[in-house]
């Protein structure tokens, strides 16, 4: 055969192996990133697009992977040129977060069983416990308006709030109607260990921050935290569509977090997308695609969650400048980033193998098994869910 048509040959047959993923097996071998960096819109995800590469760890611009199902703003995950840390951006609200990450951890694309994610994102913060810029990192996230809500124009006398759990008949019971979603417990010792890394970070300020915070001096001791410097904290997350603001409405929210999971969560920011975010976790953990115990939720405070004194709660969420946004960006990437340092730096003495929980981890159900300390119990008396499905068979909108 003459040299020409053997050479012929040979593209066509290398051509031929590259389509079919033979010729190249990086390309049939799935992206199995030590972390994933969830922010759910742009500016959070930005921070992070622009100062990764000062860090030495990489560019998130290196490697681009549509994902069928991703937002349609947000439709690619990008990644390091080593794949050891991945980005992606939900879109806002607990229904594009749940759609996002459903396409994200069910994807062939990925293999996830070993990384840590990272849900990066701002809130709203309860002045009693953090400030402006503040980061906090959560145990609990609780879904407080998952309940019935009566009109508060008309809501009974001497209530404080017109929400009540379902299946309840006044504020602040246990909801005896559980649609599995209500509370997520996440790894308390990976969470004490994140906070001594996203401590050793420079946090973010500014002049005009401070000056809004100063409102808070004259509302008593309680409110103390809120007059401070930003700082990383421990408190827990509620989880709302509904952006609210105002003492009432975040008052009952602080009750509703601490009755749901039996005195313990301290609720101290607010969040749009948290709950919906760690249920596709639980069951994609069910699925054995995820390990739960990975899971770190962060947020900043881009806003106080109540106005100070004299402020109407109208100007201080629609007509006055809190300051607080910028900052509470740079703070998700001021600590984050030392968390992503501390994961891959010390992946093959600590990370790799994980840091096991000492507390229930998972959801309401008891999902992942064991017994969980708030709720009406395991359903399945601790053994968990399996993958194949097999569990109790009470289903959401059941009495408890």
């Amino acid at each position: 055969m003459p040299l020409s048509l053997i050479s012929v040959f040979v593209a066509l047959l290398v051509t031929s192996l590259v389509w079919s993923g033979a010729a190249n097996p990086l390309q049939r071998q799935k992206i199995a990133p030590k972390v994933v960096i969830i922010s759910m819109f742009g500016d959070e995800a930005e921070v992070w697009h622009k100062r990764l590469p000062d860090s030495g760890l990489g560019d998130l611009a290196d490697v681009q992977t549509h994902v069928p199902g991703l937002s349609v703003q947000y439709p690619h995950v990008y990644c390091t040129r080593d794949y050891s840390i991945c980005h992606l951006t939900t879109g806002m609200g607990e229904i594009n977060s749940a759609a996002t990450m459903m396409a994200l951890t069910f994807s062939d694309k990925f293999d996830l069983r070993s990384t840590y994610f990272i849900v990066s994102g701002i809130g709203g913060v309860n002045p009693k416990h953090g400030t402006l810029g503040s980061v906090a990192i959560a145990r609990y996230a609780v879904q407080v308006a998952l309940q019935y809500e009566i009109d508060a124009r008309s809501i009974p006398k001497g209530w404080d709030t017109g929400y009540m759990a379902f299946g309840t008949k006044k504020p602040f019971e246990y909801p005896t109607i559980i649609y599995g979603t209500e509370v997520f417990e996440l790894n308390e010792a990976l969470r004490d260990v994140v906070f001594r890394l996203a401590g050793t970070a420079e946090l973010s300020d500014s002049e005009a921050t401070d000056a809004y915070r100063l409102k808070y001096t004259t509302m008593g001791r309680d409110f103390t935290p809120g007059t401070q410097p930003p700082a990383v904290i421990k408190c827990d997350a509620a989880t709302s569509d509904v952006y609210y603001s105002g003492a009432l409405l975040s008052a009952a929210f602080e009750k509703t977090s601490a009755v749901w999971t039996n005195g313990s969560a301290e609720y101290c920011m607010s969040a749009q997308e948290d709950n919906a975010t760690l249920e596709v976790l639980v069951r994609a953990a069910v699925a054995g695609l995820v390990d739960f115990s990975r899971v770190i939720v962060m947020r900043a405070g881009s806003n106080f969650d109540r106005p100070p004194a004299n402020v109407s709660t109208y100007a201080h969420l629609a007509v006055l400048d809190q300051n607080g946004f910028h900052i509470a960006i740079e703070n998700l990437y001021n600590t984050g980033i030392e968390i992503v340092n501390g994961i891959i730096g010390g992946w093959d003495c600590v990370f790799k193998k994980g840091v096991a929980p000492m507390n229930y981890i998972g959801d309401i159900f008891g999902s992942l098994g064991g017994e969980p300390d708030f709720g009406p119990g395991s359903l399945t008396c601790g053994a968990g869910v399996s993958s194949g499905g097999a569990g109790d068979k009470r289903t959401a909108g059941q009495k408890a």
